[in-house]
């Protein structure tokens, strides 16, 4: 019988608002993070992230997918690692209420991200 691999577990630490603003994806209806890495993803690989926001003790558990790729060498000099789309549910939506509270103004931004 195969077993499906387990997820890799990720700790991200985003202690200033700009880089937040830079690796948040709020296109993803349940939101998202943008996770630097150099290690191979592929679309729909699940992913566990330990994640902790700027001056907040708590750090979030998100059990996510993996929903963007950004490989090596992207144009623009853009950071090398994958999108985690947040599960449905009711952490993620408070999750992404925390980021999006923590965020405020940043959010009608056009300043680039590691993203979209």
């Amino acid at each position: 019988m195969l077993s499906s691999p387990r997820p890799s577990v990720i700790q991200l630490a985003i202690k200033e608002k700009a880089a937040l603003y830079a690796a948040y994806i709020p296109l993803f209806t349940e939101g998202g993070i943008f996770v630097p890495s150099l290690r191979d993803y592929k679309l729909g690989d699940d992913v566990y992230v330990l994640l902790s926001l700027l001056d907040d003790p708590e750090r979030y558990p998100v059990a996510g997918k993996v929903a963007w790729i950004t490989p090596a060498r992207a144009a623009n000099n853009r950071t090398q690692g994958v999108g985690i789309r947040f599960p449905e549910g009711p952490k993620s939506q408070a999750l992404r209420e925390k980021i999006e509270a923590l965020l405020g103004n940043l959010l009608a931004s056009d300043r680039q991200t590691q993203t979209v």
